[in-house]
């Protein structure tokens, strides 16, 4: 089989997303599976739809553009703020869009006015990660400049959390979005009747109990991909973890020094390297690199091997103390953190590989 691959465990996937897509039903949540670190792959996004799941979110227009003209029949949320250079698109190719700019709003009330269309929104607060959203001081004026726009639906508030500041939700931060969305609803006579409370980070207070009664809609991707809490980095108990693996071939096995040979200036990337004298070792090299995925993101199937470095297309690893020998020809075998998945999808160079298609 090519390589390197990503093996892409399609029923591991639909469990989890069964297991999620339960779970928050059982609580009174709709889940929006999030799509976007897969690159719009067709395959597992209709594995997310066997689940169950009827709303989907991705970052970009152009996989909500390949998912509706795939002809899935779901919701279609775009997750990260739109463009004004794109507003057009974002009308035609998403229901529901989450916004943080006056000004794009604006622009997305003429497009729809233009095309006969309404489009709901979601309106951002940030409640302290410091990525997008409205400062929670200033949602009132915020309102006030977009209540009445023709061809708008607010649909309700939504938060993250996690993804740039690494700020760990909390039944606080994420309470705010109710008693922001009460004062909103008295103050302009408008009902709000989403509460998007966050993403895959945000279930861990789902599981706990902790999670306010007001939340009601939950973006999930890396729980259901990966199985897993992040910004907590723990794993959920119940479901898969390593749905998405990465294999890559080894083109050669030598026993060489630890340390280079000669004086030591910048490598590929810029970076000047520093080197632990270990003395002789063996080491393999893979035909995969930096430009196909990230490399401080795999983790070693077989036990002993060691990810020692990388350029753009090769991978050196020390398997001085791997379980077996191992050979040119040889695959190893890898798991993948959201970085690594994120960078091996997105890659050209990487196979896709579906196991249980």
């Amino acid at each position: 089989m090519k390589t390197p691959r990503v093996n892409i465990n399609l029923p591991r996937i639909r469990e989890n997303a069964s297991i999620f897509n339960r779970k928050c039903q059982q609580q009174g949540i709709s889940l929006t599976g999030v799509v976007k670190v897969m690159a719009g792959d067709l395959k597992v996004i209709k594995t997310f739809v066997q689940a169950g799941l009827t709303s989907l979110g991705d970052s970009r227009l152009y996989n909500l553009k390949k998912i509706r003209e795939a002809g899935i029949g779901v919701e279609l949320m775009l997750l990260r703020l739109p463009r004004l250079d794109e507003v057009s698109d974002v009308i035609k190719y998403s229901d529901i869009s989450l916004n943080s700019e006056v000004t794009v709003i604006e622009a997305l009330s003429r497009e729809a006015i233009k095309v006969n269309r309404s489009h709901d929104i979601i309106v951002m607060v940030d409640v302290g990660d410091l990525r997008e959203g409205v400062l929670p001081e200033d949602i009132s004026e915020f309102f006030g400049k977009i209540i009445d726009l023709p061809g708008i639906n607010i649909k309700g508030l939504g938060t993250n959390v996690g993804c740039y500041g690494g700020v760990l939700p909390t039944y606080k931060n994420t309470n705010l979005l109710i008693e922001l969305k009460e004062k909103m609803e008295v103050k302009y006579g408008v009902h709000l009747p989403v509460i998007s409370g966050g993403n895959s980070a945000t279930t861990y207070l789902l599981d706990r109990n902790e999670l306010p009664s007001g939340v009601n809609n939950l973006r999930v991707g890396e729980g259901i991909l990966r199985g897993v809490y992040p910004t907590f980095n723990e794993i959920i108990e119940g479901v898969n973890q390593n749905c998405i693996t990465l294999t890559a071939s080894i083109i050669e096995v030598k026993d060489k020094p630890s340390v280079p040979r000669g004086r030591i200036g910048r490598d590929a990337f810029g970076n000047k390297p520093r080197f632990e004298d270990r003395g002789i070792r063996r080491r393999a090299i893979l035909a995969v690199g930096r430009q196909d995925v990230k490399i401080s993101g795999l983790d070693p199937v077989l036990d002993g091997v060691e990810v020692i470095g990388a350029s753009s297309d090769h991978l050196i690893v020390d398997i001085t103390e791997a379980r077996y020998d191992l050979s040119v020809g040889d695959e190893l075998e890898f798991n993948l953190d959201y970085g690594g998945i994120l960078r091996a999808m997105t890659s050209p160079y990487v196979y896709k590989n579906y196991i249980g298609d």
